[in-house]
């Protein structure tokens, strides 16, 4: 038995999903989160079954409405998919600015690595799973990724950098990583409305992504 769960970064995937609209002009954001993740299942083998995947991320609310309106809409396609979320949030801070030699105003997403990093060591823990893939190119899971080996040998965790966030030293760290290339997107899109079951209600796809 080789339970899976992932862990997705929500905005380092987001913006490699981004970086792939720019790239092509195509409409990608809509991702079928649960097909994305299964099918890391192959390059895992061992007779791997997905448990679950985690999305974490924030709203960004210092932007606009329409902005929030939009990833709102799309955790609630995910949450109709079977896909747990967890919200975070921003907090205003100065940051310096090189060009400028001044302090600028801005805001920082936060809670959002830790809370990755403490459940990957909590699905270990509580023996919830054998492997944990982590969708992010963030080294700031390289702490947890050790710990997480020192603690439980037996378990495993890949990294699964998204497109063009491949990091060298998450896949030394991981016990194994697969490159997600961008053609990935393509594949794994969700349907236009999305069925919430519960209700029959139907989820649109925003008609600006």
């Amino acid at each position: 038995m080789n339970r899976v769960v992932v862990l997705v970064d929500g905005f380092n995937l987001y913006y490699s999903i981004r970086d792939a609209v720019n790239e092509t002009g195509a409409s990608l954001k809509w991702l079928d989160l649960r097909g994305f993740c299964a099918s890391f299942l192959d390059p895992i083998g061992g007779g791997a079954t997905l448990d679950r995947v985690v999305y974490f991320s924030a709203y960004e609310t210092h932007k606009s409405r329409a902005k929030v309106e939009r990833h709102k809409t799309y955790v609630e396609a995910l949450k109709a998919t079977g896909i747990e979320t967890q919200i975070a949030r921003f907090k205003w801070k100065e940051r310096w600015c090189k060009i400028c030699s001044t302090l600028q105003p801005g805001y920082e997403e936060k809670e959002t690595d830790v809370a990755l990093a403490v459940r990957l060591l909590e699905l270990f823990a509580l023996d919830e799973c054998e492997t944990v893939v982590l969708v992010t190119g963030d080294t700031d899971l390289l702490p947890a990724i050790r710990t997480s080996h020192r603690l439980y040998p037996d378990k495993q965790v890949w990294v699964a950098p998204p497109h063009k966030r491949w990091n060298t030293q998450l896949a030394e760290e991981a016990d194994n990583s697969i490159k997600i290339k961008r053609k990935k997107y393509f594949t794994h899109q969700l349907p236009n409305p999305v069925i919430r079951s519960s209700d029959a209600a139907q989820i649109w796809k925003p008609t600006e992504w």
